[in-house]
């Protein structure tokens, strides 16, 4: 990425890189109030930042800040300009605020095309509505040809377009091959995360952390019954399939009476319905209580406890 400056241009081809992205606003809103500027001097801008990039031989992709809230036909005018007295080898339609609605992108994507037929076109979405992977496959579908995405969504604000959702999505429900390796999903993700210092919720989509496991007892009882030769009954897609931790039931105030059945099994214990559905009771008790899961050790000592107070012996596999 480099401003509309021939300094960063210079800088970046000093780096090594075969291609430059150059970005500029495209609304003349933010233009005149966050910049100060006239109209004029990011059209000049542009027009002398894309030339300079063509010139070092870099791969240029001209990034249009804001396009998607600017005045429509000034930002046409803005990009038909640079392609015509500057240099693009690609445009990005950018969603800087995550504000555009999958419906319109195809109108979008419809308009650039009629003033530039040739130009390949790119998507740089963020997610600020919880929009982005959609719009992203709306664009995609609309004919444009590169999405911009990171590791888990990580970006400014609700950040970009996440890599993960959108390829799992591509690939499952559009059947669109792309050769990234899904399975390495979960490991990037926590890479990124513990390196970048940045939190994602627990059951975020593909990378979150509880995405595999089973809380409610309903679950439960439909894991005990098909885990093994029918996973998929219980999940949209295999744990495998994203790299991410085997599935497994967890322990709380959702649980029902076939986690209990469960963990008697998991811990060789055998109790009547009624002493069950009393460690349920107590289970369910202190989840609310604690506000959290319980860790399986505590629903261990629960039913040793329930079981000697009612004078049953317990057999446990150790």
């Amino acid at each position: 990425f480099a401003r509309c400056m021939v300094a960063d241009i210079e800088l970046a081809r000093s780096c090594g890189v075969d291609g430059v992205v150059v970005e500029i606003p495209s609304s003349g809103h933010i233009i005149e109030k966050a910049y100060g500027w006239p109209l004029e001097r990011a059209v000049e801008l542009s027009i002398e930042a894309t030339l300079a990039a063509k010139q070092s031989g870099l791969y240029t992709v001209f990034f249009t800040i804001d396009s998607s809230r600017a005045e429509f036909d000034w930002y046409l005018d803005l990009v038909e300009r640079v392609a015509a007295e500057g240099h693009m080898d690609a445009l990005v339609l950018v969603d800087t605020f995550g504000g555009v609605a999958g419906h319109a992108i195809p109108s979008w994507v419809a308009k650039v095309r009629e003033r530039l037929p040739d130009v390949p076109l790119e998507a740089h979405f963020h997610d600020d509505f919880g929009l982005a992977v959609a719009n992203s496959i709306v664009a995609l579908a609309s004919g444009v040809e590169v999405v911009h995405t990171t590791v888990s969504g990580v970006g400014e604000r609700a950040g970009n377009t996440p890599m993960e959702d959108l390829a799992l999505a591509l690939r499952m429900l559009y059947d669109v091959p792309h050769g990234l390796a899904t399975r390495e999903f979960y490991a990037l993700s926590r890479l990124v995360r513990e390196r970048g210092r940045h939190d994602v919720p627990s059951n975020r989509a593909v990378v979150g952390e509880r995405l595999f496991e089973i809380e409610s007892g309903i679950i439960a009882g439909w894991y005990e019954q098909c885990i093994e030769a029918d996973p998929l009954e219980l999940f949209p897609y295999h744990w495998d399939e994203v790299g991410h931790t085997p599935a497994r039931v967890v322990y709380g105030k959702g649980s029902g009476l076939a986690s209990a059945a469960l963990a008697c099994r998991e811990l060789g214990i055998d109790a009547d319905e009624e002493s069950m559905r009393e460690v349920l009771a107590t289970i369910k008790a202190r989840a609310l209580e604690t506000k959290s899961l319980l860790p399986f050790e505590e629903v261990a000592r629960i039913l040793n406890a329930h079981l000697a107070e009612r004078g049953a012996v317990a057999t446990t596999a150790g």
